[in-house]
């Protein structure tokens, strides 16, 4: 089985994220090839970073750095659900990424992005320079939820067939991925 992160890149109060992630992880337990880690950046509250030493020397010094690198060290996939900020990438996703290093190297990620009417691609392009040096390789399918606010009634999430449909693309993308890349980790 595939250990798969599924990340809520958002925290602001009232976030679509959130339901959408849910979505996620629903159609993930559905897809049977994954344990899935349910990694809500809100709940995990890291502090803008705050670490003496450069994430790539691995020299940890505060507790929930310590945490979250052994919680992403164990993931062998991610989906980041994430909003398109201003044209750029969730600073709350960022923030997370960059409080490590060597945890992300060589391992599959997919995005599920949201916004207007770009639905969020252009945060996961001004994103990419970051999670492809640290050595990420992202699926082919990803999914785009344009006007996301328009699909969420009362905290649920209901995407239509096309969002549902590369979803499951990007599933077994990241399955494959994920065993093309193990080996290359050492």
């Amino acid at each position: 089985m595939t250990a798969l992160m599924i990340v809520v890149g958002s925290v602001r109060p009232g976030r679509i994220g959130l339901p959408i992630a849910n979505w996620v992880k629903a159609e993930a337990d559905a897809h049977r090839g994954f344990t899935i880690d349910f990694a809500d950046l809100a709940e995990i509250n890291l502090p803008f970073m705050d670490e003496p030493n450069h994430p790539m020397k691995r020299q940890y010094t505060k507790p929930h750095t310590i945490a979250w690198s052994e919680r992403v060290d164990a993931a062998d996939a991610f989906v980041f659900v994430t909003p398109e900020y201003n044209h750029s990438f969730s600073p709350a996703l960022k923030n997370a990424f960059d409080y490590l290093n060597h945890e992300w190297w060589r391992k599959a990620v997919g995005f599920v992005s949201y916004g207007g009417v770009s639905g969020g691609s252009r945060g996961v392009v001004a994103f990419e320079p970051a999670f492809t040096t640290l050595g990420l390789v992202k699926t082919g399918a990803n999914v785009e939820v344009p006007f996301a606010g328009a699909m969420v009634t009362e905290g649920i999430f209901t995407p239509g067939d096309k969002e549902t449909a590369i979803l499951h693309k990007m599933l077994g993308e990241l399955e494959s991925l994920t065993g093309a890349l193990k080996p290359l980790r050492g």
